[in-house]
């Protein structure tokens, strides 16, 4: 009943489509005013969709100078796996790595890869394209949600977060499962963790030892936020100007990067993209952060308007947004991927 009640009062918690389910009139009103279901999809003109969902990796990592983000390469189910060694070793990539979809979210398919075997067994059931990428060590992960309106040359940093992949600290008596357990969010994904942890699920994890449950740092993976927006100054909206200008047409969005710390990144050294999030990008700041359900919604409605009068702007200069069809095509078939996405998620492990 305790934790029944927690579920009902925790708005966090809820499922994605209950928090954003009242908002759903002001969303129609924007279609409505626009004249399109798409509405969106020239808010960011290089990438597919505007960013909302289906946009391919590659074209965001075509986008960004090769230093701003992990040496990374891309790989088909089809392509041999020894092969795809030797790629690991033409780009100077070590284990452990991180794999990735080449199209997708949410963690789903999100792996951290220890060694030769684990790639194998990844590669061996993994059945779309996905992405091979150095193992990052900067020790901090942010996110920075970044807007600019098209007339403008300065942009806004709108959230800025410390994120803390999902984690447990060992007590050097309980076990892993016993550590999931008695922890307010991992206890939420039991069966998941299990099926990931199964090798460690019944050891005791030593005293003072962190133990990372999932590398994806987002909501959705359970992931701790921490708000950094005391830290938000011209001096980090001046790095994220320098950077979406040079990716041309990038107006809308959420950056992922690990950096060394908070001052060098605003200073414009010591970090890397991980990767960066179009018009579909969550403005995530409101979780963990102390917000109300109101609070929360007052901040996705600003971002909303931001995207809408975006998107009006760059309509109005020509690029038009997705015909009915095109778009409805689209969704479908991205939705039939995430379906077989995630089915091999569940039995990879």
């Amino acid at each position: 009943m305790k934790k029944l009640l927690n579920n009902i009062t925790n708005w966090e918690a809820w499922p994605f489509k209950l928090i954003y389910a009242p908002l759903v009139p002001i969303w129609l009103s924007y279609m409505i005013r626009s004249g399109s279901v798409w509405f969106f999809t020239p808010s960011n003109p290089k990438l597919t969709f505007g960013g909302m969902e289906g946009e391919p990796k590659k074209e965001m990592y075509d986008l960004l100078p090769l230093h701003l983000y992990p040496p990374t390469f891309n790989v088909l189910p089809s392509d041999d796996l020894n092969e795809v060694i030797g790629r690991i070793h033409q780009h100077n990539i070590g284990f452990p790595l991180i794999v990735k979809p080449e199209v997708g979210g949410q963690g789903i398919l999100f792996r951290k890869i220890d060694d030769i075997a684990s790639l194998k067994h990844y590669h061996s059931i993994v059945p779309v394209e996905y992405i091979v990428q150095k193992m990052v060590h900067y020790p901090i992960e942010v996110s920075v949600f970044y807007i600019r309106h098209p007339l403008e040359k300065k942009g806004r940093v709108t959230g800025f977060l410390h994120k803390i992949p999902l984690q447990v600290t060992g007590d050097g008596t309980n076990t892993l499962e016993g550590l999931v357990m008695n922890h307010p969010k991992a206890a939420n994904r039991v069966p998941e963790l299990q099926s990931k942890h199964k090798e460690s699920w019944n050891k005791v994890i030593p005293k003072g030892q962190q133990y990372v449950l999932s590398y994806a740092a987002n909501h959705n993976r359970g992931a701790h936020f921490i708000d950094l927006k005391e830290h938000i100054d011209d001096n980090l909206v001046a790095v994220f100007d320098s950077i979406s200008h040079g990716i041309n047409d990038f107006f809308y969005g959420r950056y992922d990067i690990m950096c060394n710390d908070i001052a060098s990144l605003k200073q414009g050294r010591d970090f890397t993209i991980l990767e960066y999030n179009g018009c579909g990008a969550e403005p995530n700041h409101f979780y963990d952060t102390g917000y109300t359900l109101g609070g929360a919604y007052r901040e996705i409605l600003m971002h909303w308007k931001a995207l809408y009068q975006i998107s009006l702007y760059n309509a109005k200069q020509g690029i038009k947004p997705w015909p009915f069809m095109k778009g409805m095509k689209f969704r479908k078939e991205t939705n039939e991927l995430y379906s077989i996405m995630k089915k091999a998620d569940e039995r990879i492990g």
